[in-house]
């Protein structure tokens, strides 16, 4: 009798990722509570960690062996993030009082196919990264962290390949990525809370790079596809407390 063909295995979690985007989640969360108790506008501080770690768990999945093989664009992926952008914009917007830009998930969506160019820089994949660095660069003004913030993930997937000389990548664009010239003028000034700023988004890809090789010896619960809700869905809760709790 012919032995069976044993099914393949499916892929071990990634402990670290998923600590990675925990702490994105819960700096994205502090990082809100300033819009529901204004005196608590200080977690701007902990909250700058929240998009360079987004950015940087789409670089590490890209980067995976099983993701980096597929020749096509990680269409499912991309198909995640555009549609919860479009479900995120309307609670984002009962959020936070007059929105100078977009939810953040279309830059991430555009970051993720600018990667997507940079790690298959042939074919379809390295038309859509174009498009996207295109659409990116004439969208600026109503990007969350506008063209440098689409950019970060590809600098991130840069230093995952070069982890010896590349981290700098990072680092600039997301200080860049966080540029406002009143702000940059008041740390130019020496105000400890712009510099505070300025070095948690700075550390913040340091940081992010350092956790990703470091091999954890507890699991970690995994972050799945229902996950997205909690984009949306935390809008909506701070909303509902800050009409109970006004």
């Amino acid at each position: 009798m012919p032995n069976a063909t044993p099914a393949p295995s499916r892929p071990t979690r990634d402990a670290a990722l998923d600590l990675l985007k925990w702490l994105a989640l819960l700096s994205m969360l502090l990082d809100h509570l300033r819009h529901v108790w204004p005196p608590l506008y200080w977690l701007y501080i902990p909250g700058r960690l929240a998009f360079p770690l987004f950015c940087l768990a789409i670089a590490a999945n890209l980067a995976r062996p099983q993701a980096a093989t597929r020749a096509g664009v990680p269409l499912a992926y991309l198909g995640w993030l555009l549609g919860f952008s479009l479900i995120a914009e309307w609670p984002y917007r009962l959020l936070v009082a007059e929105p100078r830009s977009l939810n953040v998930l279309p830059t991430l969506a555009l970051g993720l196919l600018i990667a997507s160019g940079l790690q298959h820089p042939q074919g379809q994949r390295r038309w859509l990264g174009l498009v996207a660095l295109l659409v990116a660069a004439v969208a600026n003004p109503w990007l969350m962290f506008g063209l440098a913030g689409a950019l970060l993930p590809a600098t991130f997937l840069y230093a995952l390949q070069r982890p010896a000389t590349a981290w700098i990548c990072p680092v600039l664009l997301s200080l860049l990525a966080n540029y406002w010239p009143p702000f940059y003028a008041d740390a130019a000034r020496g105000e400890p809370f712009a510099w505070a700023v300025l070095l948690s988004c700075a550390l913040a890809p340091l940081f992010g790079l350092w956790l990703l090789r470091q091999p954890l010896a507890w699991p970690v619960p995994a972050l799945r596809r229902w996950a997205y809700l909690l984009y949306p869905g935390h809008f909506l809760l701070l909303v509902g407390v800050r009409q109970w709790f006004p």
